[in-house]
């Protein structure tokens, strides 16, 4: 089997899409030359590789080394190539999250203009750099309707004005826009907002006894007694039973009524009233001065 030494070439590419350059090779008589994409070169090129394989010389398939003469095996060698700059293109980052989840929201990507200046390494030009069209950097998102939404108005004031109470407001079902109120069921029961909440403004007032108007006196002369209404109430006018009794003021007090003094005449008696039983009290206490006493206890008192 005769056989020759095949020596092939292999190319850097720069980028995706863009091919090495097809570069005439010297070698042996017989050898033929191929390039193809291989090894990934530091810095701004590729680099070009010779690759030398043992050939069948019939047929030009490609067999075992030891079928050629070693001695006669060219030094596999390379050499730079792509020399030229990468050309520039659009670095496009990834979408954003939408400003909104619905009602029409924006999004927007990181657009930049690069080129290759290295396996790992890129620099970022100018726009104008970059031939093509530039990508958009925002658009709209989610324009769908939003779902009707609760919407809660202010609270009321507290009730009542001290102790426990509570607060109240009003909860509505609306459109997103708050134009337009639906019925309650067509917005989530679950996230409903509050429509009551305990509430209170500090401790209320104890407990007082109230005293009424003193009514008119019992005697139409003299003494006798007048009466009033006392009361125990809350705060709020509600009858309790909480006020302390030491406190409570008297709902009746003695009260005398003025008497007519016109003199009894000689010719009616003077005799004490039937009914009056305190006419030697009224004389030890001294009260016949009083006029109604004297009139009460006419005999008693005649001549004191």
């Amino acid at each position: 089997m005769e056989s020759s030494a095949l020596v092939r070439m292999f190319c850097h590419l720069c980028r995706s899409g863009h091919q090495c350059n097809s570069l005439p090779l010297a070698g042996r008589a017989g050898q033929l030359a191929s390039f193809k994409a291989n090894t990934i070169a530091a810095a701004r090129t590729g680099v070009q590789k010779q690759e030398v394989v043992c050939k069948r010389l019939d047929d030009s398939s490609i067999v075992q080394n030891n079928y050629c003469d070693p001695d006669s095996k060219p030094p596999e060698n390379q050499r730079a190539c792509n020399t030229e700059p990468c050309p520039p293109e659009w670095f496009i980052g990834d979408w954003s999250e939408c400003s909104k989840t619905c009602d029409g929201g924006m999004r927007s990507r990181t657009v930049l203009c690069i080129r290759k200046i290295g396996p790992s390494e890129e620099e970022t030009l100018d726009a104008a750099n970059c031939l093509t069209h530039r990508p958009i950097e925002k658009e709209p998102c989610n324009n769908q309707s939003c779902p009707p939404q609760w919407v809660a108005l202010d609270w009321s004031e507290c009730t009542p004005k001290c102790g426990p109470g509570f607060k109240h407001r009003i909860v509505l079902c609306k459109s997103s826009d708050l134009l337009k109120t639906f019925p309650a069921a067509q917005c989530q029961d679950e996230n409903k907002p509050p429509a009551r909440i305990r509430c209170s403004l500090g401790r209320c007032p104890p407990p007082r006894w109230v005293a009424g108007d003193w009514g008119q006196c019992s005697a139409q002369c003299g003494l006798g007694q007048q009466m009033r209404t006392v009361q125990c109430l809350s705060y709020t006018g509600q009858a309790s039973s909480e006020c302390p009794e030491t406190l409570r003021p008297p709902s009746m007090q003695q009260c005398e009524s003025k008497c007519d003094s016109t003199p009894i005449s000689n010719t009616e008696e003077c005799k004490d009233v039937n009914k009056v039983a305190y006419c030697p009290l009224v004389l030890k206490f001294k009260f016949c001065s009083r006029a109604y006493f004297r009139q009460m206890c006419c005999k008693t008192c005649q001549g004191h």
